[in-house]
């Protein structure tokens, strides 16, 4: 086989040891001013470009870096600033200015936020208003200048298409689309004339809602801009690059007037090696074959990547392949070679960042690489041949019933007469904030260096002061705070049988925000009660409930990177048993109130739609054998973040759950015209304050928040919560916040809402 080139999409932004997260949060607290934060930055990015220089990558992505988001960073290059910020009619616009629209002000609500496609990242929405676009500043070109000026790098600049840009930005009506798209063309042409003019040979344009179900108009009108680019800088070569899925209408899209079109030959494999096989591939055109997976942490297997290659090259030449990861590696941590805890087995079966573009160039030069072939196909062996996987039983799954007894109609009346609570009740979403002590106390622990005992005392310490702040602010119905949880979904995963964790395997999932996910390498099984301590201790501290606080077995599931050797469905089934178990221990130990978060339901989506409703089914089911092990009378909660409740309503009711919370605080309110024509028949609270932002709103706001809300549905079914956890939040904030939140729920609850639940 001929020698292919390689090629990276994208690599993470936060550093090896997050010193990314560092510098911003620095900046933001005031430790480090603008100048010294651009110099950290920089230095940041460039050794990200050496590295992978060095790694043997042939074109390197530049402009993949951002300060916190490359949709945020596409939208203040082309001026969509909105009015609330200040209005810019000319210059670039100021880094205060880019960090207000992604956390807000006290005067300005941030723009809205929400899930990249079906990934944990999250990406600031566009507003596409009043405000005319024009280019404020080429960062295509100036990433592409430092690049070459100060590692001799010819990079390969990255932008996000026209069509995905707009597809994700909101402010418009869909027929103005067009407009739109006309308006910002000129711009485009713009970027890559001047990309031209300097001398780059290849610019990659992210197209990823090309892997979305997609319209005639919307291939037509794909084919004019890309016509478009194509004539305003003729001599560049655009690489136009889909992932995630397989790309729709296969035949159209390589027919487009682009160099290179890039592929996802793991989440989309076998229906882009189908088209490949049926259609053929354009001869004109360079095919970027994305076969070494960018979302997930194995290592990939290079005999089968091997195959394919060669599959790939009866239809397509090397002369004319590249090697690449089947989309960004944002998504993945950095490095393998910090995780020295690890027990071997499982390290050596794993690849973050810097091991896939080992992978990428191993697979480029296949004929000169058949020892690191052999070991990996002797580290893959070894894991799959462990105690860890293939000792399932069926048996915890056996005996679990999928659905509750009595309707939720007539359990409603069950819990009504239990917990007499009173109209539009008020409570939060689960955790409190982790503050610096919290934090620092919990990391003592860990180390060994705090002694069981201290550290219990001093959750508990905290559990006493927040239950009774919450008393005090007068919510109805009270959380624990969560203080002995680092994250949401490895809690439970440290747990659990199954799971492993690393020290340094962060990845970002919005702004400075950074996860660690888990990692199920083998079967899931309940070990023993995981919060069942915590949750009676604070039950014993007051009258009123205390809810129970789990992560549903889609979310951990979503939010964890998962062993590959099993369908998805067959492990969220794993973890839905293991959490069904935590269920009746809460319940059998007095804690009737149970609330099982599913925040990332929506995100593990199919992105073509005819493929949902499988994904729906094992995924609902899931989650009912997770909660419906219990009384009528134990009433149980869910949590969901960003759903666009209009086009999953079926599936999000057949969850049976009793009271549902969703955020819609960022979306100013827009989910509930969802109501407006979709009849939801169970309890629901819609998050009435954005908790992504420092910014208090004023009882007033919420008000009519709710009030909008209640034009749409019966207060009898109506809760009052913010939009998601407080984790993340200050304790002044927090506490003023919720002040307004009950303030605003006993105003509406004497004036609109006169007679109270029984």
């Amino acid at each position: 086989m001929e020698r292919l080139k390689s090629s990276n999409l994208g690599y993470p932004r936060l550093g090896e040891k997050r010193e990314w997260k560092k510098a911003l949060e620095g900046f933001w607290a005031g430790r480090l001013e603008e100048e010294e934060l651009q110099k950290e930055m920089k230095q940041l990015r460039l050794s990200f470009l050496k590295k992978q220089k060095e790694k043997g990558i042939d074109m390197i992505p530049v402009g993949d870096f951002s300060y916190y988001d490359h949709i945020l960073d596409t939208a203040v290059m082309f001026g969509l600033v909105p009015e609330r910020f200040g209005v810019h009619k000319e210059g670039s616009i100021s880094l205060d200015t880019y960090f207000a629209m992604a956390r807000g002000t006290k005067d300005a609500p941030a723009c809205e936020m929400t899930k990249w496609f079906n990934t944990n990242y999250h990406y600031i929405v566009p507003e596409i208003g009043r405000v005319e676009p024009r280019l404020t500043e080429n960062y295509p070109l100036q990433a592409y200048k430092e690049a070459k000026n100060e590692l001799g790098i010819e990079g390969k600049p990255v932008l996000i298409g026209p069509l995905t840009f707009l597809k994700l930005s909101k402010g418009f009506a869909p027929e103005e689309f067009e407009v739109h798209l006309e308006k910002l063309l000129p711009l485009y042409e713009q970027v890559l004339k001047e990309l031209e003019e300097a001398g780059a040979e290849w610019v990659q344009i992210d197209e990823p809602v090309l892997s979305v179900s997609i319209t005639e108009k919307d291939i037509s009108m794909v084919k004019a801009a890309y016509q478009r680019l194509n004539d305003a800088a003729p001599q560049l070569s655009l690489f136009l690059q889909t992932y995630f899925e397989a790309a729709a209408r296969f035949d159209e899209i390589t027919r487009l007037p682009v160099a290179g079109i890039g592929l996802d030959f793991v989440h989309g494999a076998e229906q882009n090696i189908k088209a490949l096989q049926e259609c053929g591939f354009p001869e004109d055109k360079v095919l970027g074959a994305g076969i070494v997976d960018g979302r997930n942490i194995w290592r990939s297997d290079l005999k089968q990547k091997r195959a394919l290659l060669t599959l790939i090259s009866n239809i397509v030449p090397p002369e004319r392949t590249v090697v690449q990861p089947s989309c960004s590696l944002l998504h993945v941590p950095v490095t393998t070679e910090l995780e020295t805890e690890l027990p071997a087995i499982l390290k050596d079966a794993l690849a973050f960042a810097d091991e896939k573009l080992t992978e990428i160039t191993i697979l480029r030069d296949l004929d000169h690489n058949t020892e690191a072939i052999e070991k990996n196909t002797n580290d893959l062996q070894a894991l799959a041949q462990s105690d860890e996987r293939g000792r399932a039983s069926n048996s915890e799954l056996s005996g679990l019933r999928s659905r509750r007894p009595l309707p939720f109609q007539e359990r409603r009346v069950l819990q009504e007469q239990k917990w007499k609570l009173p109209a539009l009740p008020t409570t939060t979403i689960g955790s409190f904030p982790q503050t610096k002590e919290v934090r620092v106390q919990r990391q003592k622990f860990r180390k060994g260096e705090l002694p069981e005992q201290e550290y219990r005392t001093f959750i508990e310490e905290k559990m006493k002061e927040w239950v009774a702040i919450q008393e005090e602010i007068g919510l109805d119905v009270l959380v624990h705070g969560e203080f002995e949880r680092n994250d949401m979904v490895e809690f439970f995963g440290q747990k659990l049988k199954g799971f492993a964790f690393t020290a340094f395997g962060w990845v970002q999932s919005y702004g400075s925000r950074c996860v660690k996910p888990p990692v199920i390498y083998g079967d899931v099984a309940f070990d023993k009660p995981m919060t069942v301590e915590e949750t009676r201790f604070a039950q014993s501290l007051t009258d009123k409930p205390v809810k129970g606080m789990l992560t549903g077995p889609v979310t951990i599931l979503n939010w964890s990177f998962v062993r590959d050797d099993l369908p998805a469905k067959d492990v969220c089934n794993q973890i839905a048993a293991a959490i069904s178990t935590e269920v009746k221990a809460l319940e059998d130990a007095g804690i009737e109130m149970i609330q099982v978060d599913e925040p990332a339901l929506r995100e593990g989506l199919p992105l073509k739609k005819e493929d949902w409703q499988d994904y729906l089914d094992w995924a609902v089911h899931a989650f009912r054998l997770a909660t419906s092990q219990v009384k009528d009378t134990t009433q149980i909660h869910t949590h969901m973040c960003y759903s666009e409740f209009q086009d999953m309503i079926e599936s999000i009711r057949a969850l049976d759950a009793d009271v549902i919370s969703i955020e819609t605080s960022r979306s100013h309110g827009e989910l509930i015209e969802a109501f407006e024509t979709a009849v939801y028949d169970k309890g629901i609270g819609l998050g009435v304050y954005d908790i992504h932002s420092p910014r208090v709103p004023p009882v007033g706001e919420m008000k009519e928040m709710i009030e909008r809300a209640l034009q749409v549905l019966p207060s009898s079914l109506f809760w009052i919560n913010p939009d998601c956890g407080l984790k993340t939040r200050k304790d002044p904030e927090t506490i003023e916040a919720l002040k307004n939140m009950v303030t605003a729920a006993k105003e509406i609850r004497e004036t609109k809402v006169p007679v109270q639940q029984t």
